[in-house]
């Protein structure tokens, strides 16, 4: 019987990776979802949904050999009741402001209670390392109207900038 999982895979960024783990999923008989890949900082991250006859430990046993050879760290769930949905954003937020601790949590807590479902968030460090800038980088859907996202916003520190874009959805 076929079964969805979602296998996870982090590293050192280096060409190939994607590839490889590809490959290694083919030849287990597996059958490639959605997925979502990014580098963070020199790591390079692979999530992908799999569906694949391949009991867990076999699908390990197949990823194994590729995650040794390149020192990625692999980890494999399986997934109940999976389905493939597609979120529209309907909202682009950018945030900046200078780096510190609790501004991720201070502003997803501000838009969370507002009624904003994150579909993506990306985030960067730039400036320089005496006057770091972070910037955050929100799709998602409001569930109660940008209306409500910007009140929630407005409460928060002066010293960070958020910018609240509507998405058409035919534009998204």
């Amino acid at each position: 019987m076929q079964k969805w999982y979602m296998v996870t895979v982090i590293g050192h960024d280096q060409p190939g990776m994607v590839a490889r783990v590809a490959q290694a999923l083919d030849r287990c008989g597996c059958y490639l979802g959605e997925a979502s890949m990014t580098r963070l900082g020199d790591r390079f991250t692979v999530m992908l949904a799999v569906r694949c006859a391949a009991g867990r430990d076999r699908l390990t046993g197949c990823i194994h050999p590729v995650s040794a050879e390149l020192s990625l760290f692999a980890h494999i769930d399986e997934l109940d009741d999976f389905e493939h949905s597609h979120s529209i954003p309907n909202v682009r937020i950018t945030v900046s402001g200078a780096d510190r601790s609790g501004i991720v949590a201070t502003v997803t807590t501000a838009l969370a209670d507002a009624g904003l479902n994150i579909i993506d968030l990306q985030s960067e460090v730039a400036g320089s390392p005496e006057a770091p800038i972070y910037i955050m980088y929100i799709e998602g859907q409001s569930l109660h109207g940008i209306e409500a996202l910007r009140d929630a916003v407005a409460a928060l520190s002066p010293d960070i900038d958020i910018r609240l874009n509507e998405i058409e959805p035919m534009l998204a």
